[in-house]
């Protein structure tokens, strides 16, 4: 039964690919007809906030999975309740609020691709560490140091790969692209879960939760290595592609 849910979550995530591909597919065949597309493919022209979109997927993948694996893990094979699983849970959420309180003042002092490689570096630690955990220490708290790395990782990155994203383009479109932006992160969130769900179906084991860790580190250099193939100082915003107002004919010489 665990071999049949595997290959439905992994039948579920292609289909969901599929979707993709036929949505992607109506938009251009809307632009070509010259109707108004739900989403403009011209968002996809820049590749600053093509990397930026990936490293904001690659997050929040991370966040889910390690969140879903992590707290499976402790309550299912630990026997921990969810009220224990939840105090465990508060070094993640420390590290997220100390770097985010930090936010604004690294800002000012490191350029926003150096947060999100800095960022990755230090989950993907954090994910190590966590991998090591598992077969080392029965404590609970053995847990806490990687969750705060991961927390603290996560918190540095979030808000410099949204501002990549959204400087990429002129004020006219941040409607578009903050809504594209959101859909990319909620889709990371999706797939985190579905990616850990899906190996861990097949048996929550040490086995099990280290192979789901495994891959949730190599997702993460993935978004490593989109990180560092930012430009390192990123093109100023275009200008505005609608109509511009008309001089006007009363001030001319």
């Amino acid at each position: 039964m665990s071999a049949d849910n595997g290959w439905l979550m992994l039948a579920l995530l292609a289909l969901g690919a599929l979707f993709l591909a036929g949505f992607f597919r109506w938009v251009r065949a809307r632009e070509r007809a010259g109707k108004e597309p739900l989403l403009s493919t011209s968002l996809f022209r820049i590749r600053t906030s093509n990397l930026g979109l990936v490293t904001q997927n690659t997050q929040w993948l991370l966040l889910m999975g390690v969140s879903f694996t992590v707290a499976s893990y402790l309550q299912v094979v630990r026997g921990y309740d969810a009220v224990q699983t939840g105090v465990i849970f508060t070094a993640a959420t420390l590290g997220i609020l100390v770097s985010s309180l930090a936010a604004e003042r690294l800002a000012k002092r490191r350029a926003q691709r150096t947060l999100i490689l800095t960022g990755f570096v230090t989950t993907i630690v954090g994910i190590i560490v966590l991998i090591i955990v598992v077969g080392g220490s029965p404590s609970p708290w053995a847990f806490a140091p990687g969750l705060l790395l991961i927390g603290l990782g996560l918190g540095v990155m979030l808000t410099p790969s949204v501002n990549i994203v959204q400087s990429s383009f002129a004020e006219d479109q941040q409607g578009e692209i903050s809504g594209l932006s959101r859909s990319v992160s909620n889709l990371g969130s999706s797939l985190g879960t579905a990616v850990a769900g899906t190996i861990l179906v097949a048996g929550l084991t040490s086995h099990a939760y280290a192979a789901a860790m495994i891959t949730l580190g190599a997702v993460g250099l993935i978004g490593l290595t989109a990180a560092a193939l930012l430009p390192h100082h990123p093109p100023h915003a275009p200008a505005p592609t609608g109509r511009q107002d008309a001089p006007n004919p009363a001030g001319d010489k």
